[in-house]
């Protein structure tokens, strides 16, 4: 995912009619820049890769994939973890205790060695 790769807007451009007439041409084009915009009435219409940028793409989209499922696991575990923990058996009398408080503490907190 090293690659920048630079907005449409930007790339080397071809119309429709150079690449069909020209098609040793627009392939050293796409060769020397990676990418070509091919247009059709000045609107960019598609954009022609060379091979490797294509394979490089690619693998870039299945790492962004893998971690983003590995992310949504990592939460789905925590999320899971948090579950069990309020449907255990004492978590609602543990809940009211905290309501029926109103912030105040049973005993006053000590400061520890670091204090």
């Amino acid at each position: 995912m090293a690659a920048i790769w630079p907005p449409l807007d930007q790339l080397p451009r071809q119309n429709a009619s150079q690449v069909k007439n020209r098609w040793g041409e627009v392939v050293r084009q796409v060769r020397q820049s990676g990418s070509v915009a091919i247009t059709n009435h000045a609107n960019v219409e598609m954009v022609l890769l060379d091979a490797a940028t294509y394979e490089q793409l690619t693998t870039d989209l299945q790492a962004l994939r893998s971690r983003e499922a590995n992310v949504l696991e990592e939460l789905g575990a925590r999320f899971d973890a948090r579950l069990a923990v309020l449907q255990q058996e004492d978590s609602a009398g543990k809940l009211d205790g905290l309501f029926e408080a109103r912030g105040k503490q049973r005993r006053r907190p000590r400061a520890g060695d670091s204090f």
